[in-house]
């Protein structure tokens, strides 16, 4: 009887070890699972958030840097010199949604919409989703605000996208009159080989013309120039919003 007893304490002693060594195998294992889902999670929460600080770093950098020196330098930004035509289209409104034919791939000036931006309409950057109608956007023109416009290739994310917006972030759209809007090439044709940019500007109200200059990169450096000689105040309409 007494080896019997022995037997049994001998079997539960190793029963008890083999659990023992289980529970301890099955923390291992939870602790290896939840420290690969720890790595997991940090590897997510840095992929989203590394981007976002870093654009939070470059919109910081941008505010404390004045306008002339965003986006490529004068040198680099491979602009063509702007070119002064003849304006006409001053007053002359088509009524929506009938949509206007421009001959100029931007348009600098021209028929247009009556019913102007006004109040929140006027942003200083547009997107793809929410642009005006260019129909619309030519009467911002009309009364004095210079338009940045960039083509297909100027793609959200891409360094020639973000610094467009940090120089349209360096100006007021009611105050300063200056926008950047997106060109289609379903508007209206396409901009001149290698160039992604163009400024224009409608100047008045006498002696009226259209000035475009069209770069191959964003320039805050250009664009300084370009509204310095062609300024809000000389428009067909330069009082209206």
């Amino acid at each position: 009887m007494a080896k019997k007893n022995e037997r049994e304490n001998q079997r539960r002693a190793v029963a008890e070890q083999l659990r023992k060594q289980q529970q301890r195998k099955e923390r291992r294992r939870s602790m290896l699972i939840l420290g690969a889902c720890i790595v997991i999670v940090v590897g997510l929460l840095a992929a989203a958030l590394v981007p976002y600080i870093k654009d939070q770093r470059a919109k910081k950098k941008a505010e404390g840097t004045p306008v002339a020196q965003l986006g490529a330098s004068e040198s680099a930004a491979g602009c063509s010199p702007p070119k002064s035509v003849d304006a006409n289209g001053s007053g002359q409104h088509i009524n929506p949604p009938k949509k206007i034919k421009y001959d100029a791939a931007p348009p600098a000036f021209g028929p247009h919409w009556p019913n102007y931006l006004q109040g929140s309409e006027l942003r200083s950057f547009y997107t793809e989703n929410d642009r005006p109608e260019i129909e619309r956007l030519v009467h911002s023109l009309e009364h004095g605000h210079t338009i940045l416009w960039y083509d297909e290739t100027v793609k959200p994310g891409t360094q020639a996208y973000k610094d467009v917006q940090a120089i349209a972030a360096k100006f007021d759209p009611e105050t300063d009159k200056f926008m950047a809007a997106p060109w289609n090439t379903t508007d209206g044709g396409s901009f001149p080989s290698g160039k992604h940019i163009a400024f224009t500007h409608w100047n008045g109200p006498t002696n009226q013309k259209g000035v475009t200059q069209y770069c191959k990169a964003p320039s805050g450096a250009v664009l300084s120039a370009f509204m310095k000689s062609n300024p809000a105040s000389s428009a067909p309409e330069p009082a209206a919003p």
